[in-house]
């Protein structure tokens, strides 16, 4: 995928993942490239400052953990980041629908 079709969507993306499910930031990319079919397979580089931008701002929350002798910071979603990961869903689907539209239109 070219990187550029990701810009404006990581965060999306990122707030998706993290729905009902906190993990550490390598679960985060492993979850991404599963649910993708390895459309999203980021490198570690491109998700943390994204996780450290999205925790700033509120929308995710983290904290130390430690599991299997290794230190982990684990992040979660706020309430301001559910309905964050809500509304930029819905402005994702109507997105979506109007390129399927003209998509449809330049076909026929």
């Amino acid at each position: 995928m070219n990187p550029e079709s990701l810009k404006g969507h990581l965060d999306l993306l990122l707030l998706a993942a993290l729905d009902g499910r906190p993990a550490h930031g390598y679960a985060v990319l492993e979850r991404l490239r599963t649910q993708s079919r390895g459309t999203f397979d980021l490198p570690e580089g491109t998700i943390y400052p994204a996780l450290h931008r999205l925790e700033e701002a509120g929308l995710l929350a983290s904290q130390w953990s430690d599991a299997s002798g290794r230190r982990r910071r684990i992040y979660q979603l706020t309430a301001r980041g559910r309905r964050a990961l809500e509304k930029r869903s819905a402005e994702w689907e109507a997105f979506a629908r109007g390129v399927e539209s003209v998509l449809q239109r330049g076909a026929s």
